[in-house]
């Protein structure tokens, strides 16, 4: 899919199943264990054996929206590397802002990070997959900024993990309607945190769009 220049940084809202939306708004109050089937069926408007028509069982539901949380942060922070051409300094800028505006506009579906020990070995292997495509994206520009002299991080594997733990635990206190900060706000203090994780010099001057959410 073709997406206009910027589009990461553009958040609407999601376009979830009313089943999915039911169960993400469910999950965020009550946790996965507990949040029961009736309850999500409950909030959706419809009977258990219907909600089983569409998903196998709970899990299913949760599967189904932990996709939706990796596809949208993949996509987004692909293109945001991409665009912030070869220098590695602006492509960690990038990065690191797609994340925080990820986990800041999409709180709900971040959450779910956090309840990930309920899924399969199956599926929890999946999700483990695609987060290590974007750990292995950080690390190779850490790696790329070090040796252009950009960055001075010894260790880049374990700084790119560092990193990514630091900014996915956002999700664990974040609430955008009730913070000081807002989602911009919130990833210009992140990006400056993590440059001075690598140890660069300045930060780098770079073309910037602003989030927008609908």
């Amino acid at each position: 899919m073709t997406r206009p220049e910027g589009a990461w940084r553009e958040y609407g809202p999601l376009e979830l199943t009313p089943i999915l939306a039911a169960a993400l708004e469910a999950f965020y109050e009550q946790g996965f264990h507990g949040t029961p089937v009736r309850d999500i069926a409950r909030r959706v408007g419809q009977t258990v054996p219907a909600l089983y028509y569409h998903h196998e069982n709970k899990e299913g539901v949760f599967t189904a929206l932990v996709e939706e949380a990796t596809s949208d942060l993949d996509w987004r922070v692909r293109q945001a590397a991409e665009e912030a051409g070869d220098r590695p300094d602006r492509r960690l800028v990038n990065v690191v802002e797609a994340i925080v505006l990820h986990m800041a506009h999409r709180t709900r579906l971040a959450a779910l990070d956090f309840e990930l020990r309920h899924l399969s070995p199956a599926n929890r292997k999946r999700y483990a997959a695609r987060r290590k495509e974007i750990e292995v994206l950080v690390t190779r520009i850490v790696s790329d900024g070090v040796a252009e002299g950009l960055f001075v991080a010894t260790r880049p594997a374990e700084t790119a993990r560092a990193l990514l733990g630091m900014l996915q635990s956002i999700g664990r206190w974040y609430h955008p309607d009730g913070g000081p900060l807002s989602p911009d706000e919130l990833a210009e203090r992140y990006v400056d945190i993590a440059l001075m994780t690598v140890g660069a010099r300045k930060r780098p001057a770079a073309r910037r769009t602003r989030a927008r959410s609908a």
